[in-house]
Order: C-alpha cells, then sequence, then structure tokens
C-alpha cells in the first residue's frame, strides 16, 4: 500500500537522537496506529512496548533483534519487532520507514 486514506496525522513530529531520527505518528479510524519516518545513517537503539512491523520502504540497514544475530535490511523489505524489547539498527543509507504497532 503506498498511500493512506481516511486518517489523522498528529502535526508534531516524534525526534529521537539529536534529529537524526524522525517520524510523524498516524492513527486509523479503527484505532491502529503506524509511524512514518526518516532515520540518517548511524546506530539507534530502541525500547518497544508492543510488537511492531518495521517496513523499510527505501535504504539499507542491519538490524539485531533480541536473541539474533545481525542481518541486513533493505527498501522493500521488513521485520517484526517483539513487545518490551529492545532492537538496535545500524543504519548504512539515508532510510525511509513505516513502522505499524500491533496490539
Amino acid at each position: 500500500m503506498s498511500e493512506f486514506q481516511n486518517v489523522t496525522i498528529v502535526k508534531q513530529a516524534n525526534v529521537y537522537f539529536d534529529g537524526k531520527v524522525n517520524s510523524r505518528t498516524i492513527m486509523f479510524a479503527d484505532g491502529t496506529k503506524k509511524t512514518l519516518g526518516f532515520m540518517q545513517p548511524g546506530e539507534y537503539t530502541f525500547n518497544t512496548a508492543d510488537p511492531e512491523l518495521m517496513e523499510i520502504l527505501a535504504g539499507e540497514l542491519d538490524v539485531q533483534l533480541p536473541g539474533c544475530d545481525w542481518q541486513t535490511v533493505k527498501g522493500g523489505e521488513a521485520f517484526n519487532v517483539p513487545g518490551n524489547a529492545a532492537f538496535t539498527m545500524k543504519v548504512k543509507t539515508p532510510s525511509d520507514y513505516c513502522c505499524s504497532f500491533l496490539k
């Protein structure tokens, strides 16, 4: 899906790691939430509450999920993050993403 319809967008940006990672929150009528964001090259560790689906729309990065080896993810690929976990990404090239929060 290349676009979302009938959504509410939170105007305030989510800014992390001194502005190197930022996103906007999108709310759907059914209560689900996603963020659309952009990451500059660098290494970032995130903590999750709920499980997430991370879709990499463009760019390339390495990700280390809990208990797993590093894996490379490129534009057009995705990975799942468990809830209540930490994961690290080494962003190799500027990367565009969509994060879906799964409950």
